[in-house]
This record gives C-alpha cells, sequence and structure tokens, in this order.
C-alpha cells in the first residue's frame, strides 16, 4: 500500500441528523457565553495599580464602605466576553431590518469617515467660536439643504431625536398660541388613530388635551369625523399627522386637511418619521406643514444609535418661525456665530432644549449623504424606497393579506387575516429569527388587526428582498396551515422564547449568586 492512500478520511460517512447539544453549551462558531457575573471574579483584575497613599478625603464622607462586589476580569476575557456578545447582534450589516416606521437603512462608510476627521471629531462645544467657523458653517448648510427639501423656511437643529424634535415643533404651537393670546382658550390638539405613540404623549406633555381623529376604510383620515370634531369646538390648537402615514399610506386629502386646520385657528405639525418616501418628491412646505421634525437616521442615513447620539430637527413654517428654540447660527461679515438666549432676533424664542447645539457627528454624516446623492439621488431614494414596499407587498400578497388594497408606499402593511386559529403575529415573528432576520413591526398600528409592518428601505438589493421574501412566504405558509411548531420558535436563536406573562409579571432584575453547595462530613 502506498503512502498517497494514508491518511484521514475526506469523506463524511455520518448519518442522522448529529448532536443536538453539546458538552460545550457552545454551537459550532456561536460560543457560549454566561453572565459577567458567572464568568469574572470580585479578586480578579485585567490592571495592577497601587493603593494610593496619603492624600486628603474630598469626598465628604460619603466614600463606599464597602466593596461593590462587581467582577473582574482579565483582558482576554474580557475581550472574549464582549465579542461572543456582539456574535448575538443582529446589525443593518448583517442583513435586511424590515421594522417597518422605523427606516433601517444602509449606513455608507463615507459618512463614517468624515465624522472621523479631526477637525469634526476632535472639536469641543465650549471652543471659542471663532475657532469652530467650519462646524458651525456645516450647521447652517446643512439646515440649508433640510429647508429647502421641505419647502419650510426655518429649522431648529438643536433636537436629538424625533420625539425630541416633536416636542420642539409643539413647543413652537405652544408659544405661538401664547403670542396670540389664545395660550389658554386653544388646548386641544387632533391625532390620528394610526399615529406613532409618541405624537400623544408630546401633545400631553405639552400641556395640550388629546382628540383622537378616526381612521377610514383605506387606511387615511376619516374626513368625516375630522370635519365633526372642527364643527363642535372651538378650542382647536393644532393636529398631529404622519405623512405617508403609519399605515403606509400617503395622505391624499391632505391639503384640505391643513387648510380646515388653519381655517380652524390651529396649526398643521406633521410627523417626519417617513420622510424617507417623499424626500425630493414633494415638499411637505407645500402640503401646509407649519411644523416638521426629521429624523437623521431615518431619511439620512445616520445611526440609529441605540438611544444615542441622534438628531431630530425641526422645520417651521413662517407662523412659526420667530419662536424656534435657541441656539441658532446666524451668519454675519464677521462670520458664522450662535445665538444662545432669547434676546434680540430671537427674542420670541421659547427657550432652550438642550445644552449644547445638536449633535455634531450626526450632522456630519447627514451633509455628507446629501452631497454624496445630491438633488437628483434623494429623490431616486424616495423613488427606490416605495417600489422596493410594493414589491414586497407583491411578492407576499399571494399568501399574507395586504391590510388595504392598492399601492403602498415605502412600507408594506398585513394584517393577520391569513392566519389559521391558535397562530398569532407574534409566532410569525419568531419563526423570521430561526430563518436569520430580525423581526418585522408587530401590532403596530392600532388600526390593523395583528398588524405585520415591513419597511424594506432603499437600500436593499433584488436579490436580498427575494431571499427575505422566500423566508416569510414560507412561515406565512406553515401559519396559514395552523401549524403549531411556530407556537415553540425560535428553536435556533441562543435563547429561547420567554413566557411573557411571567417576564412582566415577575422579571428577574438582578443577578443572585448561587448558595453554596453543602459538603458531606466525613
Amino acid at each position: 500500500m502506498g503512502m498517497q492512500t494514508i491518511g484521514r478520511p475526506t469523506t463524511p460517512t455520518a448519518s442522522g441528523e448529529g448532536a443536538g447539544s453539546t458538552v460545550s453549551g457552545s454551537k459550532g462558531l456561536l460560543q457560549r457565553e454566561d453572565l459577567i457575573f458567572e464568568v469574572g471574579d470580585i479578586d480578579k483584575t485585567g490592571v495592577d495599580l497601587p493603593s494610593p497613599k496619603g492624600g486628603k478625603d474630598r469626598l465628604g464622607g460619603v466614600q463606599r464602605k464597602r466593596r461593590t462586589e462587581l467582577p473582574g476580569l482579565s483582558e482576554p476575557e474580557a475581550v472574549r466576553h464582549y465579542m461572543r456578545l456582539s456574535q448575538r447582534n443582529y446589525a443593518i450589516d448583517l442583513g435586511l431590518f424590515p421594522l417597518g416606521s422605523c427606516t433601517m437603512k444602509h449606513n455608507p462608510r463615507l459618512n463614517e469617515k468624515a465624522a472621523r476627521m479631526a477637525g469634526f471629531a476632535d472639536i469641543h462645544p465650549l471652543q471659542p467660536q471663532h475657532t469652530v467657523q467650519g462646524a458651525l458653517e456645516l450647521i447652517d448648510e446643512l439646515a440649508t439643504w433640510l429647508k429647502t427639501l421641505t419647502g419650510l423656511p426655518a429649522v431648529a437643529m438643536s433636537p436629538k431625536a424625533g420625539a425630541h424634535g416633536e416636542l420642539c415643533g409643539m413647543l413652537a404651537i405652544r408659544q405661538a398660541l401664547i403670542a396670540r393670546g389664545e395660550g389658554d382658550a386653544r388646548k386641544r390638539v387632533l391625532v390620528p388613530a394610526s399615529a406613532h405613540g409618541t405624537n400623544p404623549a408630546t401633545a400631553i406633555q405639552c400641556g395640550f388635551i388629546v382628540d383622537e381623529i378616526k381612521a377610514d376604510a383605506r387606511g387615511r383620515v376619516d374626513m368625516t369625523d375630522l370635519r365633526s370634531k372642527l364643527e363642535q369646538t372651538d378650542d382647536i390648537a393644532g393636529i398631529m399627522l404622519t405623512n405617508p402615514n403609519t399605515c403606509g399610506l400617503f395622505e391624499t386629502d391632505i391639503r384640505e386637511i391643513a387648510d380646515l386646520i388653519h381655517a380652524a385657528g390651529g396649526y398643521f405639525y406633521c410627523d417626519g418619521a417617513n420622510f424617507n418616501a417623499i424626500v425630493g418628491r414633494v415638499r411637505p412646505g407645500d402640503l401646509g406643514v407649519d411644523a416638521m421634525h426629521i429624523n437623521l437616521h431615518k431619511t439620512f442615513s445616520t445611526p440609529h444609535g441605540g438611544g444615542g447620539p441622534g438628531s431630530g430637527p425641526t422645520v417651521l413654517s413662517d407662523a412659526l418661525a420667530p419662536f424656534a428654540p435657541v441656539p441658532v447660527v446666524v451668519k454675519d461679515e464677521d462670520g458664522f456665530h450662535l445665538v444662545e438666549n432669547a434676546e434680540g432676533e430671537a427674542r420670541e424664542a421659547f427657550g432652550r432644549m438642550v445644552a449644547f447645539h445638536g449633535q455634531m457627528g450626526m450632522f456630519v454624516r447627514a451633509l455628507t449623504y446629501m452631497l454624496s446623492h445630491g438633488a437628483d439621488g434623494l429623490k431616486q431614494v424616495a423613488e427606490d424606497a416605495v417600489l422596493n414596499a410594493n414589491y414586497v407587498q407583491a411578492r407576499l400578497n399571494h399568501i399574507m393579506t395586504p391590510a388595504f388594497e392598492g399601492y403602498c408606499m415605502h412600507e408594506a402593511l398585513f394584517s393577520d387575516a391569513f392566519t389559521a386559529d391558535g397562530i398569532d403575529t407574534i409566532d410569525i415573528a419568531k419563526a423570521l429569527i430561526d430563518e436569520g432576520y430580525h423581526p418585522m413591526t408587530m401590532y403596530f398600528p392600532l388600526v390593523v388587526h395583528g398588524a405585520m409592518l415591513i419597511e424594506p428601505t432603499e437600500t436593499e438589493s433584488k436579490q436580498e428582498l427575494d431571499r427575505f421574501c422566500d423566508a416569510l412566504a414560507d412561515v406565512a405558509q406553515r401559519a396559514a396551515q395552523g401549524d403549531d411548531g411556530l407556537k415553540g420558535a425560535p428553536y435556533l436563536a441562543p435563547k429561547k422564547r420567554l413566557d411573557e406573562t411571567r417576564a412582566a409579571r415577575k422579571p428577574v432584575l438582578k443577578w443572585t449568586p448561587p448558595a453554596p453547595e453543602a459538603i458531606a462530613a466525613e
């Protein structure tokens, strides 16, 4: 026998499905990882520092009396712990993120390169203004783009996110009513039934009362209900409306809505969460909008942030522009500077919302996106976003049930009407996790039973859309057939489905060390 035939086998010969579990708890290249309290030890540290000697206590007697009991890890343990946890994250860089009303689009690396330039990344908000003229000019140029794209003459750049921008717009409306001497007389804000939950919350926070407007059979504002409410009361402060709305539909009566609200003495606030569907195609100012926040992380591709940093500039009409909050960037013969106080040209400002002006990193990323796309490119963004959503709807409407007839805008909305008894929307969502996808938005908007809201955005290719639709179609088919196996999904995720009732009523919020094992006496 020659040496050529000696060696390890090269052809798999095993039969069956293989091991369902492992001794290590790891599965292939997905490593098991315990809680940091279980991995670390209070007597362990990744660095040794000498104990401080001498020195006067400057804590005023409030220093700790006992150890924090926080676990310590060596450097390799710390790195591995967080790397292993990162394997369990889903991110836009891993795959399609179908969350409706969220616009989870690709974040271009060009944006990141620009934001990391030393001239932007290393500046501080307390620097003398003459040393940050380039940053102030960038803010001013971004503001110009936002005003041009929306057709509105003013913009507040300081709000830090969408809901913060909502607050800014509604505070401007409140201040405008106060200036008219109607601050106490006009307290009613109309909010469509399909609105984001932040809309009524923001209105109430500003001291208004919320009056809900019904949705009609087309998924749009019920104009009969709207007219009725306007006729029955004279205390209308305004309306908060999303367009395209959260059903993924364009409010076809929006000009009439704006005219009716203005005739009633109110202002028109538009939730800009879905601006990505119409950017470069429609200017909200031409539709009668008085205020609208813009989510830079949605339409203009800045990172979502997971709680921050964020940015939600708010554009304002001529009627509301005088009440925009400080600070504002202005340009004179000496260059750019910040108006920090409600005085002079900003004397009617409703106040100040943040300590510093906006979020510079997000501003850089958003302007980079605008300049790299140009006006024609931004128009194509909206067109492709709508095209992709309608493609998803067309691919799935033979199995799933579209919530409304006709074409959608930037997101496709399905009800649970196609599912068999006993199968819920959450079962479909959990099964998608086994297919390698983050679930779509579930049970929202509330006007659709068992809603499934899917927004593919313009950045997904046809190939990826087909891959997603194939997976969802298979899950939906199982749901239509009443496959009870869906009730236990996900099966392949690191963690299985929780008992949601127990998780809500008896949540485990604190790690407790295990009781020491008893040692039998000799």
